[in-house]
């Protein structure tokens, strides 16, 4: 099963990253270029424990929608999303926050797993891996500017 880790370095409070991390306003403006939006659950604010969001996006020019749901809570320290619907056959996206200083570090761990045996497989490792990666680098960038400029005043009320 394949898993991409992510570390991001952020100059801000752990709230402030945590809470940018959980927020569907936030995850909307990192995701310009897939046309994403929330279309069911949360639709905006933040999410907290037992909380779905259903997301419709284009990735590789296919339309889909994926329904996860928020299955950890432990604020500010970590949350767990999961797929409970949708393109996958299985995911788990763990967010992990640490305060080192001024600093927090913030860790992705995602696993997983897609449908169709060995295409998906080499489909994963072909293309995939890469395209989750710069996603998820993206929307780091995105919490970064937003958690170190002040700017997550507009995000987080």
């Amino acid at each position: 099963m394949p898993v991409i880790e992510i570390e991001t370095k952020i100059k801000a409070g752990i709230e402030i990253c945590f809470d940018l991390a959980t927020s569907i306003d936030l995850h909307l403006v990192s995701t310009e270029g897939t046309n994403e939006k929330a279309i069911d659950g949360v639709t905006s604010g933040c999410v907290k424990q037992n909380d779905f969001v259903t997301w419709e996006a284009t990735h590789f020019g296919v339309r889909q929608q994926l329904t996860s749901i928020i299955s950890l809570v432990n604020r500010p320290f970590h949350f767990r999303d999961e797929q409970k619907k949708g393109v996958f056959k299985y995911f788990k996206h763990d967010h992990y926050f640490e305060t080192h200083g001024e600093f927090v570090t913030m860790k992705d761990r995602f696993e997983y797993e897609s449908p169709y045996g060995v295409f998906g497989k080499l489909f994963n490792s072909v293309v995939l891996t890469k395209h989750l990666t710069k996603f998820l680098l993206k929307r780091n960038a995105v919490i970064k500017d937003y958690a170190e400029s002040g700017k997550w005043k507009e995000i987080i009320k």
